[in-house]
């Protein structure tokens, strides 16, 4: 039986029917489609976990010296994040590199891992606290590639006079400034026997308002430039004489090197010969890697070598290799010199004292006069 239709009209099934279909395949064309597009961007540039970033607060980044477990970085992040005015992102050393200085990672790969601190986005890296800001400012990290401001610190134990050469948390805060950041770097003057952990969060109460001035004069384009501070917290915080703008010292500890046994562990303990040697590699060089020292474990030279001694007609001679191992330590030497405006006799006396740290050395005087009157503005003007 045929069914004879008027011209232009379709039944209502079947066009109820066209239309279910040409949907599911509208559907299925938008999946493929959204399949390819994903296919074709691949991985994201940065690894950051996507998370939302409220644009209207500042980002700060921290990081330091003595690893991203010390208890200073912790109180700080902590203090940062409950303060709630900051996006706070951390990347910071895996390990100890309270001492490691500029120093940079070539020809190495490098380990980043996701760090679990609550109100921030943490990495720890298996590098120098320069390796964590130039890795963080360099996109590849994070979504960004300038924040407001690095923090470096808090480091246990003082940055003042020479130190600030050894020391990896100002390192952190001068390669902030080398990649053209403004850059904080703290350090609380802690003492044997007379510091505790609670000291932390009060550098951090004594800090905040300082690191809320550096904020808002960054974003008013007033704060120092081309300079990075170095901040010293006295023993103890809570009792501090105030900020004092000072000039950075000669001061340093002397050096000493003691020599050790080849099997003589830190501790006093006695190890096998092949795991003293992990221990005196750690020893001679704090930046050493475990997969460095796996390395030169496996290269080591026997302990005794065989040399080719041809003069004069002279027999060949066996010649035997001396081995020695050393230990470094730093020793607190009393300083002499009395200037109240030095940053070691400052923060001695108990004042916070707060020193611009320069990379052009010839605008120093200058950059000294320019921070002294921001730190004044900064420490009397309102929030």
């Amino acid at each position: 039986m045929t069914t004879s239709l008027k011209k232009g009209y379709l039944p209502p099934g079947l066009v109820s029917n066209l239309q279910d279909v040409l949907a599911s395949r509208k559907a299925g064309s938008n999946g493929e489609e959204q399949s390819k597009s994903e296919e074709s961007e691949g991985p994201s540039s940065s690894v950051e976990a996507s998370s939302e970033i409220d644009s209207s607060k500042p980002v700060v980044l921290v990081t330091n010296g003595d690893g991203i477990e010390a208890p200073g970085l912790t109180v700080l992040v902590e203090g940062l994040v409950r303060d709630g005015r900051f996006n706070v992102h951390v990347c910071a050393p895996q390990l100890d590199k309270s001492v490691s200085g500029h120093s940079v990672t070539l020809g190495e790969t490098l380990a980043v891992s996701t760090a679990e601190i609550n109100g921030a986005t943490a990495y720890e890296v298996s590098g120098t606290p320069a390796d964590c800001v130039s890795l963080a400012l360099s996109g590849a990290l994070f979504s960004w590639s300038k924040p407001s401001l690095v923090i470096s610190g808090i480091n246990k134990g003082s940055s003042c006079g020479q130190h600030i050469f050894y020391s990896g948390a100002v390192a952190g805060a001068r390669e902030a400034l080398i990649c053209g950041v403004p850059s904080l770097s703290i350090s609380l003057n802690w003492k044997k026997d007379e510091s505790r952990e609670s000291d932390f969060k009060d550098a951090v109460d004594v800090c905040l308002p300082l690191i809320h001035a550096a904020i808002r004069d960054i974003e008013k384009d007033v704060f120092p430039r081309n300079c990075s501070l170095n901040i010293e917290v006295p023993t103890s915080p809570s009792t501090n004489k105030g900020f004092k703008i000072t000039r950075c010292s000669l001061w340093r500890c002397v050096p000493s090197w003691q020599a050790v046994s080849a099997n003589r562990h830190p501790a006093g303990h006695f190890m096998s010969k092949q795991q003293s040697l992990g221990i005196q590699l750690a020893q001679l060089s704090r930046d050493a890697s475990a997969a460095g020292a796996a390395r030169r474990l496996q290269t080591q030279r026997k302990s005794v070598e065989i040399e080719t001694v041809a003069v004069a007609g002279r027999p060949d001679v066996q010649r035997e290799t001396v081995k020695k191992f050393f230990r470094l330590e730093f020793l607190e030497k009393e300083q002499e010199a009395t200037d109240e405006e030095l940053d070691f006799r400052a923060l001695e006396n108990g004042f916070v004292a707060v020193t611009p740290l320069c990379l052009p050395l010839h605008v120093e005087s200058e950059m000294h006069g320019a921070a002294s009157e921001w730190l004044a503005a900064a420490i009397t003007g309102d929030e």
